[in-house]
């Protein structure tokens, strides 16, 4: 599989013209017609495998956007990509109403350094090699962000403190060390670190036990609401995506690489319009076993996604879909308003 990680803004400049949209002072980032690549199988037969499939979506001051979805439905791909660390084959990502191809270099840094990312795994992610005070203090000294030790000192134990670590227990620790709750505690204090204003949370309680989950994403909802973040926050589990996004927060569910659906989180997953949105719904286990036995799931029409690099011609979710049309086969459907939703559905 092959990606430009990481690309350099002079490569990502390059080729790149047309005037700029602008968004309101509400809007942190926005993605408009955002499509990713990857060039996938042998070196003498490559295919085109489309991550992210013309994706529209924006991010408000302080809002939290949940992408809900199965694995391999684009929504990690997603994330990374607003934050810059994969860059797209066509559309455009703004920052601040700021076209992010059209910024000069130090406007550009400041946009990698505003949009941080936090890993799905905290046992991959943390260098096993550093102790906690190092691995906190490489973001500072990269971006130039402190200009002594003991300013540095003092920001690192803030950092823990906010996560809930003692410092003075924690800062000289290797990853090895630590918990998994302690060491995602410390990969959200490090995305923090650099006062972000937008944060891509990928999957970050799923490594962890059921004991400590709650706590995490307490813990991220608290920062959230002392730093006014905007935060993406990306998860398979509808629940999940339901209590960060709450009753002000939006959610967009993904199907291989595009947005089925997408809205104001509480309408959307307590009266869901599209086919694929109420099939996750309907999967949820029912904890009482009485309702459980009673409850109905929505039979599909096959339990397993088709293959991304053959997807259908037409609606992506038409070979499952219980409720397809002749029509679905053959086209596809654009994300069109019903109420307060966008659904991309011929049934609408």
């Amino acid at each position: 599989m092959n990606c430009p990680i990481y690309m350099s803004h002079a490569a990502y400049m390059s080729g790149r013209k047309g005037p700029e949209r602008k968004y309101s002072e509400d809007v942190v980032i926005a993605a408009e017609d955002l499509t990713v690549v990857f060039k996938v199988g042998s070196m003498f037969s490559k295919k085109d495998l489309y991550a992210v499939d013309h994706v529209d979506i924006t991010v408000n001051k302080g809002e939290t956007v949940a992408v809900v979805g199965e694995s391999g439905s684009g929504k990690t791909t997603l994330g990374k990509t607003l934050v810059g660390l994969y860059a797209p084959a066509t559309g455009r990502i703004y920052f601040h109403g700021r076209d992010i191809s059209t910024m000069t270099d130090e406007e550009y840094r400041v946009y990698r350094l505003k949009s941080q990312y936090i890993h799905q795994d905290p046992y991959s992610s943390l260098n096993p090699y550093k102790t906690v005070y190092d691995i906190l203090a490489v973001p500072l000294r990269a971006n130039k962000l402190v200009h002594s030790k003991a300013e540095e000192e003092k920001m690192i134990f803030e950092a823990l403190e906010n996560v809930g670590l003692n410092p003075k227990s924690y800062v000289n620790k290797y990853s090895f060390e630590l918990s998994g709750g302690e060491r995602q505690r410390v990969s959200i204090a490090r995305a923090l670190l650099v006062k972000p204003e937008f944060v891509v949370a990928d999957e970050i309680v799923t490594m962890l036990d059921a004991s400590l989950r709650l706590e995490v994403l307490d813990l991220l909802l608290a920062v959230q609401k002392e730093m006014n973040l905007s935060v993406l926050f990306i998860t398979h589990d509808l629940g999940m995506a339901y209590y960060m996004a709450g009753d002000t927060g939006k959610a967009a569910v993904m199907y291989l690489g595009s947005i089925m659906e997408y809205g104001p989180a509480k309408e959307m997953l307590e009266s869901p319009l599209h086919p694929y949105t109420q099939a996750l719904l309907s999967a949820i286990p029912e904890p009482d076993p009485v309702k459980s036995r009673s409850k109905k799931v929505m039979k599909l029409r096959s339990l397993d996604p088709p293959n991304p690099l053959r997807a259908p011609p037409g609606c992506k979710f038409s070979d499952r879909c219980p409720f397809a049309m002749d029509r679905c086969f053959k086209e596809r459907p654009p994300l069109k308003k019903v109420g307060n939703v966008m659904v991309a559905c011929w049934l609408y």
